[in-house]
């Protein structure tokens, strides 16, 4: 099994996965979507709000903000050594203390660790107007994003590794115009996939010839992983290795138990 990095930015990436199954594909990215934790806001208390938003459309809100974090240094709560009272070590405090006319934004938002903040400090939370205050204090801890979309690490999707084949191509010249991504080239009068990568199998070209077949590798997989998260995607990526391996370990002990 190999894997390929295509491109990699601060939000994004893409690579190529070779020789593994559909199965295993498709288990990494449910558990890059679902299963790999991040920290978000679970819990709201409202000292004073005569905004115009209701106290829960503000604490969903307040959900959906992003977090950065270091993984490494937090606990789950219910794994932590403080029994699930609430430490440093499995929560965060965030306090936001407001008077109008302003709007409110997450860099308002006070933290109780330097080093977890909001991604980026520009996300409106609510506009105040002459009169009117929000002061709270939130609460931010570990979760999956099978328990809840905020807690989710990550866009992910993947397709086959598309594969040209051709025979007896009497147009190529022709075919290459179809292209709709106009990827595709005639090279000592072959037809040429240049960049399987932007191939989305539209079968735009197959559709010109019986001599062309346009199909995707059953064992090699193109990854797209956007991270919606506090999360590096690169991160995202190899915790949700790291966990599926752990799920294979423990099945491995539960058979020899048979």
């Amino acid at each position: 099994m190999k894997i390929k990095i295509v491109s990699k930015t601060d939000e994004k990436i893409t690579f190529v996965l070779s020789g593994a199954t559909p199965a295993f594909a498709n288990a990494l990215r449910r558990i890059m979507v679902s299963e790999v934790p991040t920290m978000a806001i679970e819990w709201v208390d409202f000292y004073e709000n005569n905004s115009v938003f209701f106290d829960e459309m503000i604490a969903h809100r307040l959900g959906l903000i992003p977090l950065r974090f270091d993984p490494d240094k937090f606990n789950f709560t219910d794994e932590c050594v403080c029994n699930g009272k609430g430490c440093p070590s499995c929560q965060v405090v965030f306090v936001i203390d407001k008077t109008g006319p302003c709007m409110v934004y997450s860099g308002d938002m006070k933290s109780s660790n330097k080093d977890v903040q909001p991604i980026d400090p520009g996300f409106p939370i609510v506009e105040l107007f002459p009169g009117q205050k929000l002061k709270l204090e939130a609460v931010a801890v570990l979760g999956r994003g099978k328990e809840h979309a905020k807690w989710q690490a990550a866009n992910a999707a993947y397709q086959y590794y598309p594969v040209l084949k051709t025979k007896d191509v009497k147009n190529p010249e022709k075919i290459k115009k179809k292209c709709p991504k106009g990827i595709l080239s005639v090279k000592a009068g072959k037809l040429v996939l240049d960049d399987p990568i932007k191939c989305d199998l539209c079968r735009a070209c197959a559709e010109q010839s019986e001599g062309v077949e346009i199909e995707g590798d059953p064992t090699r997989f193109i990854f797209r992983v956007e991270t919606v998260s506090g999360l590096k995607p690169e991160e995202i990526v190899s915790k949700a290795a790291e966990i599926l391996g752990k799920k294979a370990e423990e099945f491995k002990k539960e058979l020899k138990k048979l």
